[in-house]
Parts: structure tokens; C-alpha cells; sequence
């Protein structure tokens, strides 16, 4: 019978987390809500005290037909009959314990790295625990947050030698967070089977509650997991296309974007959602999301100007559109600027769900990770990667979160993880215009809000309704710099706003400069 690990229930027995109240009642109530697996853990106790608690633990366990696990102690394991153990790195090895337990005993362990996991699959784990996902206080000694990218490379690396190894992720697992964990640690041939919660169940005021709310949010699928309509169209041309119609359908929709973006350029970028037919409607504050998300439209995080309060004040927001199942836009304006906007960028991709991340090179580098970026300013820098390797960056990146990557620059780079395209429209007036980076956030942002369904051909409308745009509008013969295109891209983007409620297509006609990028 395969083990259920999907709501998985680890004891606290400290004061701050009972409140007074006895642990074994706190279990069974959790138990009513639906939790599928129980490890008892305790440091403290004596040994004594603690198999006294196991025993009436495991009686309780037993009459819901759940597994009882003992986390570190093999002795209280065996003078109590519980199920299995749950070991640490520094315990006694997985081949040590089998020969004092019972043939058929559940043996997981604790990993947090690749290695780790690989040793543990190869000494024959029937799970393992992967952690840390976030920072927590009901464990101290953590060697290292590893998050959903973590989680994802360990799963991974054991999808051929472990797939049939149970899996959970651990630490700071609660019902705002849950689903997009399991959503993003997933790897393209293995994904997690459950979640150990910790304080979310053993410190609720209504713990049957608690476990009943996390038992239905592990079985659904995130509200912004959109099922696609797309008809598995993964051609370029084909997708260039389909272009003129999600621009269309934009015009017609009237989408409202919410955008808590950089102060300095919030008036162009108000502007320029209005010719494109869209609603703006610019709020940093983040409570009003619960009220702006109702209207179905996308929210978009710009960080260009960045104070002490706008963290938590995204993080309210990020939160609403995500439960709402709404779009959400990250653009990481200036990500390495500053030590405190790589802490910001670290907050809010742990944080929240972003369908797309969009940035230049820099922002793009700080947000995957690995090597320091130091950025000047907002701009990006000079180049350190090549077509290919900036093509690798946005595939990467969007493959670990799961969403979708805009890579700007002289040629963009748009992927879902699976694909990458160049684009190489535009002109140089685009990088000399205060907001229109910015801005191209918020168009794709209405854009997604539009077609929610195909999130990589929404992108892609964005893109090349802004940079066709661009074109027409430095074409003119009265654009002679910067301040007269900033007029004149606003007038050609309600142009073809104009065109596309008409169905005339001719704008576009032979206009996209889209390449597929082989990798």
C-alpha cells in the first residue's frame, strides 16, 4: 500500500505552540481534518515521558488508520510499535536501523542537498524530508534555506533512481504558501507527494480546521495555474499569428491593471495603459488589493522606487491576486543595485507567485541567482553573456518558477521554460525614454490578464504591440530625439489600439521579427 505523505503532520510540544493544551487532543483534532501521516518529535522530554506520549499517540493514530512516526528516537520507535523513524543527517544510518525494525517500518530521513538525497534513496528511504523550504523558529539548527529552486534540483537529481521514494518539502509550509510550493518545487519528471506542517496545525486555534483547509489546498491546483486553451501550438509562426487577435481581444476586454510601481515614471505608464485600451489604476497600498483583485485584472510589482514599507506592502498584494488567481507581474527594477534591493528580490520571490518575471540582464541575473550582479542604477550594465547564454538565462529561470521570462535588450528573449524566442523589434528610443521599460511590464501584465489561458502568446502580443510602436512612432518625420518619440510612441499605440477594434489588421502585417532559439 503506498505510503500517504500528502498532509504530513510533525508534533511541537513546546509551550509557545500548545498554549496549554494537552498533544495528544491537539493530534486527534488534526487527525479529523484529514492529516495522512504523523511524526512525533521531541527534543526535550525524557525518554520515559516520551514513550508514555508515543503510546498514546500511536493508539490515537491507529483508530484513524495513520502512520505514527517517531522522529530521531529508534528505541521509543520499538517500545511502542510505531510505524517508522524519521532520521537526521547525524543519526544512525538507514542500514543500522533496518536491523532492529520491523521489515515493513517506514525509515525517512532529513536531506538539503543533492548528495544527501542521493544517499538516502540508494540506502533504501522509503521518503524523504526536503528542507529547509523557509526560515522558521520551531527549527533552529537549519543548515541551509534551500526554497522551491532547492527542492526542485533535489528532485530532479533523484527522478530516475528515486521515483518511487516518497517525497515532502519541510519548514515554514502553511496554507498561504503551500501551493505554490508544491507547484514550483516540482521537476519536469518528479514532484513532492505532501507538505509537513509544523505550526500551521499544531499552533491553530482550530486545528481540525487548519488540517481540513491544508488537506483541500494540497489536492487543488493553484488558482493561478490556468488551464490552457492553447491547442498545442508550439511553432513560432504559428504563435506570431495568433498575435493580432489577443490584441484585439485586449481592446475589447478592457482589462484594469493595478500597479504598485516607481513613482517617478507612474503618469507615462498611466498614459500608455490608457492608448492601449487598457484601465490603470496605481495604489502602493497593499491592503486595497483584496478589493482591486475582485475585478479580475493583473497587479504588477515595479520596485524602482523602493522604501522601507514597500515590501510587506507588495507581499499583501502578491498574496490577494495569487488566492484570487490572477495574474502577477515582477519587474525587479534595479534588483542589484543595492544590498537591500538583492535582500527585497530574495523576500518576494519567496514570497508570492509571479507570472512573469521581467527585467534586463542585470535584474534578470539577480533574480536567478548564482553569481553576484552589481548594477549602477537601474540600468543593466554592460553585457556579460552572449544570445545563447542570455536565451539559457530566461529558459532557466522560467523552467524553476514555472512561469514565464522576458529578458529585455536590444533583442529580447520571451520564455516558458520549454521554449525561448528572440524578438528583435524596437528601437534605441526605447532605452532613452524614463518608464517605457516599466511600462512594458504593465502592458504585458494587461495582456496576461486578457489571455490568462496562454501565457506565453499574451507575452508575446504585449511585446510586439509596444515595439511595433516604437517602430511607427521614431519613423515619424517629426520624431527628431527622445522627448518627441515619448509623445509619439503614446499616439502610435493608440493607433493600433484603433486598427485592432476595427479588425484591421495591417499594422502588423509582416512586421513581427521573431526567431525561435534552438538551445
Amino acid at each position: 500500500m503506498k505510503l500517504d505523505l500528502s498532509v504530513y503532520l510533525v508534533t511541537d510540544s513546546t509551550p509557545a505552540i500548545l498554549r496549554g493544551r494537552d498533544l495528544c487532543t491537539v493530534v486527534e483534532e488534526a487527525l479529523k481534518g484529514g492529516v495522512t501521516i504523523v511524526q512525533y518529535r521531541d527534543k526535550k522530554s525524557d525518554t520515559g515521558a516520551q514513550i508514555e506520549t508515543a503510546r498514546k499517540l500511536h493508539s490515537i493514530t491507529q483508530s484513524y488508520g495513520v502512520p505514527l512516526i517517531i522522529n530521531d528516537r529508534l528505541d521509543v520507535a520499538l517500545a511502542v510499535g510505531a510505524e517508522g523513524v524519521h532520521l537526521g543527517q547525524d543519526d544512525m544510518l538507514i542500514s543500522e536501523a533496518r536491523k532492529f525494525l520491523p521489515k515493513d517500518a517506514i525509515i525517512g530521513i532529513s536531506t538539503s542537498s543533492i548528495e544527501e538525497a542521493q544517499t538516502a534513496v540508494a540506502a533504501g528511504a522509503d521518503y524523504l524530508g526536503i528542507g529547509t523550504m523557509f526560515a522558521t523558529s520551531t527549527k533552529t539548527n537549519t543548515k541551509s534555506i534551500i526554497g522551491t529552486a532547492g527542492t526542485q534540483a533535489i528532485l530532479d537529481a533523484i527522478s530516475d533512481s528515486g521515483s518511487s521514494v516518497g517525497t515532502v518539502c519541510i519548514g515554514g509550509i502553511n496554507a498561504s504558501n503551500v501551493q505554490r510550493v508544491l507547484y514550483q518545487s516540482a521537476s519536469p519528471r518528479k514532484s513532492l507527494d505532501g507538505a509537513a506542517i509544523v505550526s500551521a496545525i499544531m499552533a491553530a486555534d482550530d486545528p481540525k480546521a487548519a488540517a481540513a483547509s491544508l488537506a483541500q489546498l494540497i489536492a487543488t491546483t493553484p488558482p493561478f495555474v490556468r488551464k490552457s486553451e492553447a491547442s498545442g501550438v508550439y511553432e513560432t509562426a504559428a504563435l506570431v499569428e495568433n498575435v493580432p487577435g489577443i490584441v484585439q481581444k485586449l481592446v475589447q476586454v478592457h482589462p484594469l491593471v493595478h500597479n504598485m510601481i516607481n513613482f517617478v515614471v507612474a503618469n507615462f505608464v498611466a498614459n500608455v495603459t490608457l492608448a492601449i485600451g487598457a484601465s490603470p489604476i496605481m495604489s502602493p497600498y497593499g491592503d486595497e488589493a483584496t478589493d482591486i483583485c475582485q475585478f479580475d485584472g493583473a497587479l504588477v510589482i515595479n520596485m524602482g522606487t523602493l522604501t522601507s514599507q514597500s515590501p510587506s506592502e507588495y507581499l499583501k498584494a502578491i498574496q490577494a491576486y495569487n488566492k484570487r488567481g490572477n495574474p502577477v507581474v515582477y519587474d525587479p527594477v534595479g534588483a542589484g543595485a543595492t544590498e537591500i534591493r538583492r535582500g527585497v528580490v530574495k523576500q518576494l520571490m519567496a514570497g508570492g507567485y509571479f507570472d512573469l518575471i521581467k527585467g534586463n540582464e542585470g535584474e534578470i541575473r539577480q533574480v536567478a541567482g548564482g553569481s553576484a550582479v552589481k548594477q549602477r542604477g537601474v540600468d543593466s550594465g554592460p553585457s556579460a553573456l552572449d544570445a545563447q547564454a542570455k536565451a539559457m538565462l530566461a529558459r532557466d529561470l522560467a523552467r524553476r518558477e514555472r512561469n514565464i521570462v522576458l529578458l529585455t535588450g536590444a533583442v529580447d528573449y520571451l520564455s516558458d521554460g520549454s521554449r525561448v524566442v528572440a524578438v528583435e523589434n524596437g528601437h534605441k528610443f526605447l532605452g532613452q525614454v524614463t518608464g517605457t521599460g516599466c511600462a512594458l511590464g504593465t502592458v504585458a501584465g494587461c495582456f496576461l490578464a486578457t489571455h490568462p489561458t496562454d501565457k506565453f502568446l499574451a507575452v508575446l502580443s504585449a511585446l510586439l504591440m509596444y515595439e511595433i510602436a516604437a517602430e511607427n512612432a521614431a519613423a515619424k518625420e517629426y520624431v527628431r530625439g527622445p522627448g518627441s518619440f515619448a509623445t509619439s510612441f503614446i499616439d502610435e499605440l493608440y493607433a493600433i489600439r484603433e486598427a485592432a477594434l476595427k479588425g484591421d489588421n495591417g499594422w502588423f502585417a509582416g512586421r513581427a521579427k521573431v526567431m525561435e532559439v534552438s538551445l
